[in-house]
């Protein structure tokens, strides 16, 4: 087993763990029926959950995609690297079980700005042999530093596995959220992916208008993007089939339910040329 610490930009000044104050992380987890959660989170996810019920089966459908993703980039792609920028806190199938069940040897660097996530980082450190999985308390709107840290591990020389699932919401402004993915994607080699996923809202609009409204007004906003502008974090690489679709609707594995209903999370996976 390998497994190690690396340390984040700014570890000096390092944010304390606030109970009193919602997560977009711990409250996903609770979404997704985890325990790592406050009753600030749990108050806040039941408002959403409340006024907008899809967002558990939204929760549980990026998950799948997540693991989709994760297992075609390792075995029919060969992708051996992944850097997961806010990785949230761990549950199941997380990208280095998922990438480590396929190929022993993936080295995975997770990334995320929630002190209880670096209390937890154990769990995401518990690595197969011959494989390494790495921590950094980062957050997304500093991509050179995480670069930086990242590059302690990850070979960057080598085709990088970049998933930024349910993160770039938090980037309210599209011009600054769109530059750190280039930047980002400007430093992997040719051969390197993005798997990428956030939420919209074209399947329930007025639902998700609340939920966004409620999370803005405790603290927490998040911003939905259309279709159009998601598909725009893809400028410059090569989009993969099916394209830019809803999260349960990417490559879905066969179902004696049928086809899952589209949810209000859009998604795709580019290749960079």
């Amino acid at each position: 087993m390998s497994a190690g610490w690396v340390d984040g930009p700014g570890d000096e000044g390092r944010p304390r763990l606030d109970t009193s104050v919602p997560h977009a992380a711990r409250i996903w987890n609770y979404f997704l029926g985890g325990k790592d959660h406050f009753p600030a989170d749990r108050e806040l996810g039941d408002q959403i959950m409340r006024a907008y019920p899809g967002i558990v089966d939204i929760a549980r459908q990026s998950r799948r995609f997540l693991g989709r993703a994760v297992r075609y980039l390792a075995g029919e792609v060969g992708i051996r690297q992944f850097l997961d920028i806010g990785t949230g806190l761990p549950t199941a199938a997380n990208t280095h079980e998922v990438a480590q069940r396929v190929a022993p040897e993936s080295r995975i660097v997770y990334v995320d700005n929630d002190p209880l996530v670096l209390v937890h980082a154990h769990a995401l450190l518990t690595s197969s042999p011959p494989g390494v999985t790495d921590y950094i308390e980062a957050d997304v709107r500093a991509p050179g530093a995480i670069l930086e840290a990242a590059a302690r591990t990850l070979d960057l020389a080598e085709p990088v596995g970049l998933m930024l699932l349910g993160v770039m919401g938090q980037v309210l402004d599209d011009e600054e959220a769109y530059g750190i993915v280039r930047h980002l994607m400007n430093a992997l080699p040719s051969g390197s992916h993005l798997v990428f996923e956030d939420g919209t809202k074209v399947v329930a609009p007025e639902a998700a208008d609340e939920a966004e409204r409620i999370r803005a007004e405790a603290g927490d906003p998040y911003l939905l993007r259309t279709p159009e502008r998601i598909a725009r974090f893809f400028d410059g690489l090569t989009l993969l089939e099916p394209g830019v679709v809803s999260v349960s609707r990417w490559r879905p594995e066969p179902s004696q339910f049928g086809e899952a209903p589209e949810v209000d999370a859009m998604c795709g996976v580019g290749r960079k040329p």
